[in-house]
């Protein structure tokens, strides 16, 4: 079992860091990476001043950073120096970025892991791909298997003499594999904290959600085995979506296309709840949304486009009887709350 960062004996003469949310542990390593550029703008400087200042969580982050770092520098021997430089001075690169995974992985051995069980940034920040929020991007690795990267997603690539391997750490990917044809390919692995799905020829799609993953398959068939029931495999076929957590698979149900429009920058909704379209929509946003209870089962169809959320609540407030109430919050952007009653734009 991993150690709360507060039992590190090193941590403690910092301030408790472990209720830190993974949106400013995140931005916490950013600014790391941001600050050790060659020539830092004076306008990033004030800019993370400004974010250090505007929230104690914020100064809490980065004390944390600064604790690591103070950490690793007394490592620098011969066998550490290169992670502390490629971690603290270099430039982004894979070298860089293979050297973070590094220290990463150091400080988690040390105790410095965020709590147990939560989420550590490290490994999406140091990840072979990834998007962050509202983006999407495509990739083809080298076997030519085709990947899709959904908003604020990660994703580690290997490929070894007898598998070819994705870790998806966060987010959803929508995989077009290449086949496994010749003797130089090899079965084809989608890997997540609660298992693997191995392609079977086929086009699929891989959600990590909180407590499971969900596969939705379009082509082919794939087969998932749950991390701790390897035994009790189950082949979903072409049309068919099913939830697997580290100990069983849940029920198959029908996969609708629609599930995979974001890759054309839609959510298509038929007879979908409001609270469920606005939890969905908010992946896509820098923008804090929620749904009150009093609206939250209303229906609604169409398609939306991700890319557009003012024009997506403009949409709702036209054709639902409902509002949205805005919040401005210093350090969190918008608050965005669809609540019951006309706008006042057109009351």
């Amino acid at each position: 079992m991993t150690r709360p960062l507060s039992a590190s004996p090193w941590y403690r003469t910092t301030r408790d860091a472990s209720a830190l949310s993974p949106a400013v542990a995140q931005r916490a390593l950013e600014w790391l990476v941001e600050l050790q550029d060659d020539a830092v703008p004076p306008e990033t400087v004030r800019e993370w001043v400004c974010w250090r200042a505007a929230h104690p969580d914020h100064e809490r982050a980065w004390l944390r950073i600064e604790s690591v770092r103070g950490t690793l520098r007394p490592l620098a021997s011969s066998g550490h120096a290169a992670i502390a430089q490629a971690a603290l001075t270099a430039p982004p690169s894979p070298h860089r970025r293979r050297a973070l995974k590094a220290m990463g992985a150091l400080a988690i051995a040390s105790g410095a892991s965020w709590s147990v069980g939560q989420y550590t940034p490290w490994r999406e920040w140091t990840s072979d791909h990834r998007t962050g929020v509202g983006e999407r991007r495509n990739l083809t690795l080298p076997d030519g298997t085709r990947l899709v990267l959904n908003t604020g997603s990660a994703i580690d690539v290997r490929f070894g003499a007898t598998e070819r391997r994705v870790t998806l750490i966060s987010g959803e990917i929508l995989i077009a594999t290449a086949p496994e044809a010749g003797p130089a390919m090899h079965p084809f692995l989608v890997e997540t904290p609660h298992g693997t799905a191995r392609a079977l020829g086929t086009e699929y799609a891989v959600r990590l959600l909180g407590d499971s993953t969900e596969v939705s398959v379009f082509q082919g068939a794939v087969q998932i085995r749950p991390r701790q029931d390897a035994d009790h495999a189950l082949t979903l076929q072409a049309g068919l979506c099913a939830n697997y957590s580290a100990h069983g698979i849940g029920t198959p149900a029908a996969a609708a296309e629609n599930r995979v429009a974001w890759k054309d920058g839609f959510i298509v909704a038929s007879g979908m709840r409001l609270d469920d379209f606005i939890a969905e929509l908010g992946r896509y946003s820098r923008d804090t949304l929620s749904c009150d209870p009093a609206v939250a089962g209303l229906r609604l169809s169409g398609s939306f486009p991700v890319n557009d959320i003012d024009k997506v609540l403009a949409a709702l407030r036209a054709t639902l009887d409902v509002r949205v109430d805005v919040q401005t919050r210093l350090w969190r952007g918008r608050h965005l709350r669809v609540i019951s009653g006309p706008d006042a734009a057109r009351a």
